[in-house]
């Protein structure tokens, strides 16, 4: 089925109409938990009419807190179908966390998976945000009582849908905001390049709240009628049982996920052969990683590149052309990348810069960030703080980032928050927090940390003391005590000297 986003204005819009052409096929499915299309409809439907009974309206920030079940693609799609704009935000987060996001959003309520929410809980408590904890069951019956309705009418494709939180280095999260034209126009070219079909089963690994998983994943399953079979937390025995169980043809994943898969003590027990295409982004994916994976399960890995900012999807490797390991491809269509210098001049083929696009996939701008906004998207071209090379073919290669992002196991650490954390503690003077190599996780997270004078405390405390306030993929897991800091001339802190082990 083509997939024409000028005749959309919202994601919401794709199911709707696949409901019509594939009623009966299942959309999500969770082990034992299934819903077809026309169920995912209906529920999404009844979401919307909610939604509006809680006097949700047009534009309204709705956050949505949950793990990878398959009620969370019906809250997604109820509350577009609603004309609100939906929050993504990942369950692990901390109640410090979830309040900045809440309110910095404007958030009119936040919907939480029934367990595992005390967090989110007290977070939306704090800055005052209406809370409703689902559990499946119960919500289920509450639907019931409503007649389902659609006013995505009210909204347009220029509107925006979703609103992504990402931090930069300052550590302050800002929210990405991604209109109906952009997630649309990027599900038709991730369809087009992964050639999708209602007959493939896509691996529901990576976290919904996360762009990746929630464009590439599920609206693009959602999109061309196939199945999204789910699996909450990645394991690697469970992901190849996964994979054999329900045949799955194309594989989403980080680069920690390639690792783990492949050194899996019983991947030869399981039988694969349905793969046919694999999808890495997130970070670099070990070009030793790469040529192991598809050795092993025979199957094309497709690396491809980009951010939340870009809707996701902005450069890929193609199934129907030479692949160069270490690459990331070429541009999708209706997306230009350059490599340019500091004064945003394009630099020669070969040479380093940094990556900058422009294209439908470009963000509408950060929420209510017009600073921020004019300082990353500049006469319509978005500036990654990426450094990478454009090869003589075309390829783009990511070599490193301006950024001080610490990319562990998928998920984007920013120094500055976890510094923030530790400057709280009594005994710290001074901290910095860089990322070191990692052989699974890509790189892993460590501070080193001065003392104040006559301070006593041990690298275990402080850890513990970050691991209570922020999400666990954040805190380090190296904590090195140090007399003094590596400083310039002006008394910034040299992080690129700073050697941790």
């Amino acid at each position: 089925m083509a997939i024409t986003p000028e005749e959309l204005r919202s994601p919401s819009e794709l199911l709707s109409r696949t409901a019509l052409r594939h009623a009966s096929r299942a959309a999500v499915r969770l082990d034992g938990q299934e819903l077809t299309f026309a169920e995912l409809d209906d529920l999404s439907s009844r979401t919307a009419a909610y939604l509006r009974s809680r006097n949700v309206t047009a534009g309204d920030r709705v956050a949505l807190s949950f793990p990878n079940v398959p009620l969370f693609a019906a809250l997604y799609y109820g509350i577009l179908r609603a004309g609100a704009v939906v929050v993504p935000m990942n369950p692990m987060l901390k109640s410090r966390e979830v309040a900045h996001c809440l309110a910095d959003a404007g958030a009119a309520l936040l919907l939480t998976w029934h367990e595992g929410a005390d967090e989110a809980a007290k977070g939306a408590r704090s800055v005052g945000t209406r809370h409703i904890a689902v559990e499946p069951a119960a919500f289920a019956e509450t639907l019931r009582q409503h007649r389902p309705g659609d006013f995505t009418g009210e909204r347009s494709a220029s509107d925006t849908a979703v609103v992504l939180y990402t931090s930069g280095t300052t550590g302050k999260p800002k929210g990405a905001e991604l209109t109906g034209a952009n997630i649309l126009h990027n599900v038709a070219a991730a369809v087009d390049v992964l050639r999708l079909g209602p007959e493939d089963v896509t691996f529901g690994g990576l976290p919904l709240f996360h762009s990746f998983g929630q464009v590439m994943g599920l609206n693009c399953a959602v999109a061309v009628g196939a199945c999204l079979t789910l699996l909450p937390r990645f394991e690697a025995a469970r992901a190849l049982s996964l994979i054999e169980r329900d045949k799955v043809t194309v594989f989403l994943g980080v680069p920690t996920m390639y690792t783990l898969v492949l050194g899996a003590a019983d991947h030869g027990r399981h039988d694969v052969s349905s793969l046919r295409v694999c999808v890495c982004g997130g970070s670099p994916l070990p070009v030793e990683v790469l040529r192991g994976f598809e050795d092993l399960f025979g199957c094309a890995v497709l690396e491809g590149y980009g951010l939340s900012e870009s809707s996701p999807l902005a450069c890929i490797n193609r199934i129907d052309r030479k692949r160069v390991a270490g690459t990331v491809g070429i541009p999708v269509d209706g997306v230009e990348m350059r490599v340019v210098d500091e004064e945003g001049k394009e630099v020669p083929v070969g040479e380093v810069g940094e990556i900058v696009m422009r294209g439908h996939n470009v963000m509408k701008g950060y929420w209510r960030r017009p600073e921020a906004t004019a300082e990353t998207v500049k006469d319509g071209w978005l500036h990654t703080g990426d450094l990478g090379i454009r090869d003589t073919t075309g390829d783009f290669r990511i070599v490193d980032r301006l950024k001080d992002v610490i990319i562990r196991g998928g998920f984007n650490v920013y120094p500055r928050e976890v510094e923030d954390v530790l400057y709280r503690h009594p005994a710290v003077m001074e901290a910095a927090v860089v990322g070191i190599a990692h052989p699974t996780h890509g790189e892993e997270v460590a501070a080193t940390v001065v003392l104040k004078p006559g301070a006593e405390t041990t690298p275990g405390q402080l850890r513990d003391f970050v691991r209570e306030q922020v999400a666990s993929y954040k805190y380090p897991r190296v904590v090195r005590i140090a007399a003094s800091l590596p400083k310039g001339p002006t008394g910034k802190i040299l992080k690129r000297e700073i050697t941790v082990s």
